[in-house]
């Protein structure tokens, strides 16, 4: 169950570096802002220093999620464990966050939570 809990994570954690490159790094790119569903390019360039810094809100999910694994499979189990559920759970609340701004909004909290969910899951029950 371990090794299926270290996989959910580590793709939660990928996800999340993924939305970091296209918010923090990729933002310029109008495929990616249209991705984002923004209107045109002067709200782009309006948006660019938030999408800049939401990206790299989700890095740093990303990262605490990856450095609690490598805890966790070093030994120090209950420090790993809080870090990897931490950052879990704060990807899964942004999910939720997500939800509320709108209907529209669904289906990329969807996308945005599962995997957080299911690692906490996962790693409650390993």
């Amino acid at each position: 169950m371990i090794v299926l809990a270290t996989v959910v994570v580590t793709l939660a954690a990928v996800l999340h570096v993924v939305i970091f490159f296209l918010e923090s790094v990729a933002w310029t790119r109008p495929s990616v802002w249209r991705r984002f569903n923004v209107p045109g390019q002067a709200a782009a360039d309006t948006l660019r220093p938030m999408a800049y810094n939401q990206g790299f809100y989700n890095l740093f999910l990303a990262v605490g999620a990856i450095i609690g694994l490598v805890l966790y499979g070093v030994g120090m189990r209950g420090p790993g464990l809080a870090l990897i559920l931490f950052a879990m759970a704060s990807m899964a609340a942004a999910a939720v966050v997500l939800v509320t701004t709108g209907r529209g909004y669904l289906r990329p909290a969807i996308v945005q939570g599962v995997l957080p969910l299911a690692g906490i899951v996962l790693m409650l029950l390993s």
